[in-house]
């Protein structure tokens, strides 16, 4: 049980369990349970960045993007202690290290039980199933007809609807819908090519890119 001082706090507080969402976008009619929230999501449609960085004045619209950003000035690394020693990507837990070294060494230990297919990570499997294994799907997009069998295919996807661009560069100004661009976005940044041709050894950026080389030694 939550206590709270402010009554006013505590119907706050009531409204999350009961999901109320009273505060709308004027832009896109999306809905929030905060105003805080909602105010932040403005942003995106006005461009207002209120958060400037006091070393080089770059401009963010949210204070965790700036706190991202300033890293750069400071060499932070204190939150990725594990770097990897191919490529020098750093990451916040060891297990999420060993998940990345396969994408260098090509090891797929996980392998579906149904059609043998093989996975260098247990989540990879385990959507792999859900979603060419079961075909189900729970998840019911409020702005259209479509369905997903993933909740964060579902987030993704109604982002399309809304223009929400949730993924920021912490490099540059850039935003992105999805987690996945972002990623292939930051390698322009950082020079990092995971993809290794088990032939020639030369490295990729992207996975198509490695496919593509391939040919050249297969004929």
């Amino acid at each position: 049980k939550k206590c709270y001082a402010n009554k006013y706090y505590l119907e706050k507080h009531k409204g999350i369990h009961l999901g109320e969402k009273p505060y709308q976008c004027s832009y896109c009619k999306k809905f929030y349970a905060d105003k805080k929230y909602l105010e932040k999501h403005l942003r995106i449609h006005t461009g207002l960045k209120p958060y400037q960085c006091n070393v080089c004045k770059k401009t963010f619209n949210d204070k965790s993007h700036l706190a991202k950003h300033q890293r750069i000035h400071t060499g932070e690394k204190v939150d990725k202690p594990y770097q990897c020693n191919l490529c020098e990507m750093c990451f916040p837990k060891k297990i999420t290290l060993v998940g990345h070294l396969r994408t260098h060494s090509g090891e797929k230990p996980f392998q579906c039980s149904q059609c043998n297919k093989q996975f260098s990570l247990q989540k990879n499997l385990s959507r792999h199933e859900k979603i060419v294994h079961t075909r189900e799907k729970p998840f019911h997009c409020s702005y259209c007809d479509r369905r997903f069998a993933l909740r964060d295919y579902l987030v993704s996807h109604q982002l399309t609807h809304t223009g929400d661009k949730p993924h920021h560069c912490n490099h540059c100004d850039k935003n992105f819908t999805q987690r996945s661009a972002l990623v292939l976005h930051q390698r322009t940044h950082n020079g990092e090519k995971p993809y290794q041709c088990s032939q020639c050894e030369m490295q990729f950026a992207l996975k198509d890119h490695l496919s593509k080389h391939h040919r050249t030694h297969t004929g």
